[in-house]
């Protein structure tokens, strides 16, 4: 498989921009617009640029390379501590238990509260793969790059990381849960807001937004329905975050009602069992699947391999994936089971 992660440049403006347009809304953190993403682009050359090595307000963004072509296939990024340049919103959901002696009665009523509780965690997300590769196990790549990468710049984010996962969206491309909650106070479509939000961000949700809970009982039943629900192409995608170790703690996007995941980020799998070791070989015949990474900030590359850790700590790695991430013998390379 001649895949291999990369950093983004600024050449790869229009392969992003293509894949943009096929996300079908929703999707934020990739918008359908060549000024924002050449924006994203600019943002994430100058975190790839800064060898400090300390938790700031920055964004990397990763591609998905075929070696043979150069062809960009797929993209997914990183934010190290969200909520710096605007607030980062969630609802929660909360319950209020409530007791009348007259009536010996006890009622439990389900809130959705306006929070801004996961400011500061780092955040991984952006990851879209094209429709014409999604088989061979690159969504997985993709997905667990991120990971590697973290593990090779731990103290460039925080302890804990979230995920925000795409809510449902209808065959018309809003969301029920837009316009049963928040819509109702904006005159806005969903498409709408949801551009400005990619575009602008999310300061119009402080200006506008009520701040006092939503009794989820006086929604109506397509709203109710989506809540903490993610979209049928992101189930998968659901099911991966829980094997790293993510869980879903009740908090939901703000725009589509789509759950957010969190995790500790030392506890998430890839992070907790990858290791840095020294190549002692470059052409094992054959070996353990794994995900394998090299490399620091823009020069960071992972893609898969086989390996083989030997008695004295050292890695042996198959000859494609040593080409693919142009790493010899002495080289460290970050590893985990694929």
């Amino acid at each position: 498989m001649s895949f291999v992660i990369r950093a983004a440049r600024a050449k790869d403006l229009e392969p992003l921009y293509e894949m943009a347009k096929l996300t079908g809304g929703g999707f934020t953190n990739l918008p359908a617009d060549r000024n924002a993403l050449s924006e994203k682009l600019e943002r994430a050359e100058a975190a790839f640029a800064n060898t400090i090595d300390e938790l700031a307000d920055e964004q990397f963004v990763l591609v998905l390379e075929n070696a043979e072509t150069g062809a960009v296939r797929g993209t997914c990024q990183l934010m190290t501590k969200v909520g710096q340049q605007w607030p980062f919103y969630s609802y929660r959901l909360t319950t209020l238990t409530q007791h009348s002696q007259e009536l010996d009665r006890t009622v439990r009523a389900e809130m959705l509260s306006l929070v801004t509780d996961l400011e500061g965690c780092s955040e991984v997300g952006g990851l879209f793969l094209h429709p014409n590769e999604r088989a061979g196990g690159l969504g997985l790549l993709l997905a667990r790059s991120r990971y590697l990468f973290i593990a090779s710049h731990r103290q460039r984010f925080a302890e804990r990381t979230l995920a925000e996962l795409r809510g449902i969206i209808d065959e018309r491309g809003g969301s029920p849960f837009w316009d049963g909650v928040a819509g109702r106070f904006f005159g806005m479509s969903f498409q709408e807001a949801d551009y400005f939000n990619a575009i602008n961000g999310n300061q119009f949700i402080a200006d506008l937004m009520p701040k006092h809970p939503v009794y989820i009982a006086m929604l109506d039943e397509s709203a109710k329905s989506t809540i903490g629900v993610p979209h049928p192409t992101g189930r998968a995608a659901m099911r991966m975050l829980e094997n790293e170790g993510f869980a879903y703690e009740g908090y939901v996007d703000i725009f589509d009602g789509g759950p957010t995941m969190i995790a500790r980020t030392d506890a998430v799998k890839s992070v907790a069992e990858s290791q840095s070791r020294a190549v002692s070989d470059i052409d094992l015949p054959e070996g353990e699947r794994s995900l394998l990474a090299t490399g620091s900030l823009s020069d960071f590359r992972c893609c898969y391999g086989a390996r083989a850790v030997a008695d004295d700590g050292s890695l042996a790695i198959d000859s494609h994936a040593a080409d693919l991430l142009s790493v010899g013998t002495g080289d460290p390379v970050w590893s985990v089971a694929r």
